[in-house]
């Protein structure tokens, strides 16, 4: 049985409400009543196997993919229920591996960064980038500890490095929150430290994470609040220290598993 935790109210807006939300791709329902709220500034993690429907929840949010019209549902961002896709963007900050997939290109880290001021994947002629760009850039790269990836190009870099520009992509307008999709996805096991330490100080700053993964352990210690998501509905909301058990996580991935917790991380096996 789930259940569900409201963060809502009429001065401060959800930055999502997702109520009784199902999304249809082709003639499969592949969200089914998804009823969820998150606040701008929380820290939480949606956790569940492949092919749960993480990856169109995400498209949803983002809104590349858009709820049935149903009785009783509805869907709000920050209180509203209609945006502009670039507007949207400068709130919540996106970092996909599908975008990582796109990061292919003969481009620098600092075109990476600024790129998402246009929200392209490095610079057109016709982007005309500004001072205050550029010194945002400088800041960027700084925070992230990368201003010696300013000018080497994206395909001369590892899989890490990669990442940490992708986030500085997102960055640029100072989100609400970030969206990633699992981040450390492809990164050895330094790497991808290395980048949990990145987002644990954007945690600690202020900026929310919503985190959207099968790994347990991208499951930064800041988040508190774990939302399970199985056969496309959510399967349990709460908080971490009571649904991270081996009951509830044998019972979402479908098969025996154990767990453990070490320096505020839980690792599955």
């Amino acid at each position: 049985m789930a259940t569900t935790k409201s963060v809502n109210s009429t001065e401060n807006p959800a930055l999502l409400a997702f109520h009784h939300v199902s999304v249809m791709l082709g003639d499969k329902r592949v969200l089914h009543d998804i009823t969820l709220t998150i606040g701008a500034g929380e820290h939480v993690a949606i956790l569940g196997p492949n092919g749960c429907g993480k990856s169109t929840l995400i498209k949803t949010i983002t809104r590349e993919c858009y709820p049935l019209i149903e009785p009783e549902s509805s869907l709000t961002i920050l209180g509203r229920d209609t945006w502009n896709v670039f507007e949207l963007r400068s709130l919540l900050g996106v970092v996909s591996s599908e975008l990582m997939r796109r990061c292919t290109r003969e481009i620098t880290g600092r075109e990476m960064v600024l790129s998402g001021f246009f929200s392209s994947i490095g610079l057109q002629p016709y982007h005309e980038v500004t001072a205050a760009m550029m010194e945002k850039s400088s800041q960027v790269l700084e925070r992230l500890e990368a201003r010696h990836l300013a000018d080497r190009e994206m395909t001369e870099m590892s899989s890490g490095e990669a990442h940490r520009l992708l986030i500085g992509r997102a960055l640029v307008h100072d989100p609400l929150a970030l969206l990633l999709d699992e981040p450390a996805n492809s990164l050895d096991l330094r790497a991808a430290q290395e980048l949990r330490d990145i987002l644990r100080k954007l945690a600690q700053a202020g900026t929310g994470i919503l985190m959207v993964t099968h790994h347990l352990p991208d499951i930064l210690p800041e988040i508190d609040r774990v939302v399970l998501l199985r056969q496309g509905r959510v399967f349990a909301d709460g908080a971490k220290s009571e649904l991270l058990t081996t009951e509830r996580l044998t019972e979402l991935f479908g098969l025996p598993v154990e767990f453990a917790q070490r320096g505020g991380y839980y690792h599955l096996w």
